[in-house]
């Protein structure tokens, strides 16, 4: 009875301390995350999955999520302003600079408290498996011979993220970034389909969505807007080495709160994103959806706002879309 009565008290205190663990490892209690957009977008998945990591490594204690469509996130950005909930995180991405440039709605990341910027995804420029222009410098070359014939596609609106990386990089490369003959797409995969038929030159996508048609075999990777090659694929150049010189664009997504937010909130939100990222459940969910990790917390993630939305603000302005 006695050997029994010690097993139990054991197995007690183990629970006990494993329960503590649990508590001394928790940063948040609870967050609801809001989502700007409908189930199965980039922001959709990248609240979920951060969610999923921060709840299964005990960093945070429970997590739900609002999916609220509309006015190109302003929906969102205007709830959470009004609610002043400090208990929610709203995740946005690079358009909350270009809509808010593009007057889309009325309010701008300064009207929130930035918490974090947590993943990105840069551009890349893709051509077909069977395009005769085999490098960056090949497409500059033709571009620079006759623009009208160099049609490159995106998947967002004229103006939007994807015109903008195909303006950048020609204009890094010496040219005139407004003869870019740009073609938008409404999906990925129409996109494809124009690029393998011919009605485009190139593409400009996300550089995870290009490795993964490069690894089918369906394009060629020409550069990607990054400083560094990327360690997914240490072959790829970035523009900036294969001639478009000082291009760096990321497609950041992050978290933002609502205006007001308490300086030890705040504290803590940026805490268990930190320590999210030595997880093997963030591990886990960031490899499963090839992020790319771009810890930009607090002030850090303010000052990186401010500079894209002068830099995509002033590139708007050259080609005439403010």
């Amino acid at each position: 009875m006695l050997k029994k009565m010690s097993m139990a008290l054991a197995a007690s205190v183990f629970v006990f301390g494993a329960a503590v663990s649990v508590a001394q490892a928790q940063e948040v209690e609870e967050i609801k995350f809001l989502i700007p957009g409908g189930a199965g977008g980039g922001w959709d998945g990248t609240a979920r999955g951060t969610g999923e990591a921060l709840t299964k490594s005990g960093i945070v204690g429970s997590a739900s999520y609002e999916n609220m469509s509309g006015g190109g996130g302003g929906k969102a950005i205007a709830h959470i302003i009004e609610t002043k909930d400090h208990d929610t995180l709203m995740v946005n991405s690079t358009p909350i600079v270009i809509r808010s440039l593009q007057k889309v709605f009325p309010q701008s990341f300064r009207d929130l408290t930035p918490i974090a910027g947590v993943i990105g995804d840069y551009g890349a420029i893709v051509v077909g498996k069977n395009s005769d222009i085999s490098d960056l410098g090949g497409l500059v070359a033709a571009y620079k011979a006759n623009p009208k014939k160099v049609a490159i596609g995106g998947g967002s609106v004229a103006g939007g993220m994807d015109h903008l990386i195909a303006a950048l990089v020609m204009k890094n490369a010496g040219e005139n970034p407004t003869d870019v003959k740009y073609i938008p797409y409404d999906a990925g995969g129409k996109a494809m389909a124009g690029l393998l038929s011919g009605e485009i030159s190139a593409l400009t996508t996300g550089f995870g969505e290009a490795l993964e048609l490069a690894r089918q075999g369906e394009v060629k990777v020409l550069c990607v807007t990054s400083l560094t090659r990327p360690d997914a694929s240490p072959d790829t150049p970035t523009c900036d080495e294969a001639g478009s010189t000082g291009t760096d664009f990321v497609n950041w997504r992050g978290f933002f709160a609502a205006p007001g937010l308490p300086e030890d909130k705040k504290a803590a939100y940026v805490a268990a994103f930190e320590k999210m990222y030595a997880t093997p459940e963030w591990i886990a969910v960031r490899d499963r959806n090839g992020w790319v990790e771009i810890f930009n917390p607090g002030e850090d993630f303010t000052n990186f706002l401010q500079q894209q939305e002068e830099e995509v603000g002033g590139l708007m302005k050259e080609l005439g879309f403010l």
